[in-house]
Order: structure tokens, then sequence, then C-alpha cells
């Protein structure tokens, strides 16, 4: 038996034995997984422009927050 048969089945043991808030919390847990990750719902231009900013912050080109919110305080 694999290790993903194994932990299968040992899931399947503890969820007939699980109380009803633990099956909410597992089934919870199932159904993010199975919605749409964010990413994909972005345009090209706003992925683009998200991995243009972490190669700024990996490269050390930040702006400390201290001197954003001094600039932008009055819009703020």
């Amino acid at each position: 038996m694999t290790d993903t048969e194994l932990l299968r089945k040992n899931l399947k043991k503890q969820l007939d034995q699980a109380d009803e808030k633990s099956l909410k919390l597992v089934r919870a847990v199932l159904e993010v997984q199975e919605e749409n990750d964010w990413w994909d719902d972005l345009s090209e231009a706003a992925k683009a422009s998200i991995e243009e900013g972490l190669k700024d912050a990996e490269a050390g080109r930040l702006t400390p927050h201290k001197e954003v919110m001094k600039k932008y305080k009055k819009w703020l």
C-alpha cells in the first residue's frame, strides 16, 4: 500500500468517527481548494505589474513604509 493509499484509508476511518464540527471544517478546507486561484483571474497587465514589483523587491528597490506614509498622508 502506498503512502497516499494509507493516508486515504486512515482519513476515511477518522471521518467516519468525526463529529459534525470537524466534518464541516474538513468540508470547508476541501471547498477552498476547489475554488479558482485568484491569480488566474488577473489580467496579463496586472500579472506583469506584480511580477515587476517582485523583481524590484528582490533587487532591493524598495521604499520604506514611513516614507510612503509621509508622502501620501494628505490623501489618507
